[in-house]
């Protein structure tokens, strides 16, 4: 067989490798075995002066021709493979226009801040103003401007979280002025009475904490609201009417308001406020333990020696104070029966608020 009939046949043969290839790496392996510096096309140049004077013209002039022809079957080829990948791949990541699209779920604000917003605004619409302060106090303005004695239980270590200092020992432990996690937002009571003139009308909202296990009733840490209000005639018919008007707007203009005799160290008289229960309105349930009714807060008038204490005359003024957990008017309002479940992060729980 003649050279030129060789290259007849290489041509034929490596068009068909071509058109056989079905990927860009089979059609490279093509071209090297062709084209390459060892390839079988190359080999017939580098032995052209092998070949007698009178064939190298028409034998090179045909290597030529066959080059050109692989070379430019090549290009259309590897041309048709990356436009065939290119649809491939679109059809592997096409969309569906006409289904329908995956919203982003709006989110809310959680349940406790909502009602914390809504009690602030309840009483700002009355002329209260908010206030905040530190959450780690002292025992000044936890325990004793709010008139509680050295011996009183919510002192002790059972009920509060103390502060350790560089030693590494609490200050209770040594007598001396106890820095704490604050059990109630009343510290920024006294810091109002200090720092302002009567008349005061405020409201402390914040966390707190107690050294209290979780349970249906109880949690460690929760949010509290602290009102204030110092002025002068002020009576304790000002404070049931507050109170009265503040449980209607919160749980509905039939709720009723009942006040019962209790005991705190920073008010004298100081009451429990009670709210019927919304359940049973008042007939007796499981929710309200049968008796109709829901503790809601505590309350009472300002001690004069809180006033006292914090350089306001009870001579020539007076107030009235309470305290309410945010966490459980948020169970009171949507019938919740376990403060834990504000605190779990369950989203089929938040989701319905």
């Amino acid at each position: 067989m003649s050279v030129i009939e060789e290259l007849s046949t290489l041509r034929d043969e490596t068009l068909a490798a071509i058109v056989a290839a079905e990927n860009t790496t089979e059609l490279d392996k093509v071209r090297v075995a062709v084209l390459g510096k060892s390839g079988t096309l190359t080999g017939y140049l580098r032995s052209m002066g092998q070949l007698p004077k009178e064939e190298r013209a028409v034998v090179g002039k045909t290597v030529n021709e066959t080059r050109a022809i692989v070379e430019g079957a090549l290009e259309e080829r590897k041309a048709a493979l990356a436009s065939a990948e290119l649809m491939a791949s679109m059809e592997a990541a096409a969309v569906d226009v006409t289904l329908p699209g995956r919203a982003q779920q709006m989110g809310t604000r959680h349940l406790i801040n909502k009602i914390a917003d809504e009690m602030c605004d309840f009483f700002a619409g009355l002329g209260y103003s908010v206030i905040s302060g530190p959450e780690v106090e002292t025992d000044w303005y936890n325990f004793t401007a709010l008139n509680a004695p050295a011996d009183h239980p919510s002192r002790s270590m059972q009920d509060t979280f103390y502060v350790k200092d560089r030693s590494g020992e609490t200050s209770a432990v040594k007598g001396e002025s106890d820095v704490l996690l604050r059990t109630q937002t009343s510290g920024c009571q006294v810091h109002a009475m200090e720092n302002q003139e009567p008349p005061i009308y405020v409201i402390a909202p914040g966390k707190v904490y107690r050294r209290d296990v979780a349970d249906p009733s109880h949690l460690p840490q929760f949010t509290q609201m602290e009102g204030l209000v110092v002025d002068k005639g002020i009576t304790f018919g000002d404070l049931k009417g507050t109170l009265d008007l503040f449980c209607k707007q919160m749980f509905g203009e039939e709720r009723k308001t009942r006040f019962r005799a209790h005991y705190f160290p920073f008010t004298e008289p100081s009451a429990e406020a009670d709210v019927s229960c919304g359940i049973c309105h008042g007939e007796g349930c499981r929710m309200c333990k049968g008796t109709g009714w829901l503790e809601i807060l505590g309350c009472g008038m300002v001690d004069p020696n809180v006033l006292r204490m914090s350089g306001i005359d009870p001579e020539v003024y007076s107030g009235f104070a309470f305290g309410v957990g945010v966490e459980r008017v948020a169970c009171l309002k949507y019938n919740v029966p376990d403060l834990r479940m504000l605190i779990e992060g369950d989203m089929r729980f938040l989701r319905q608020f």
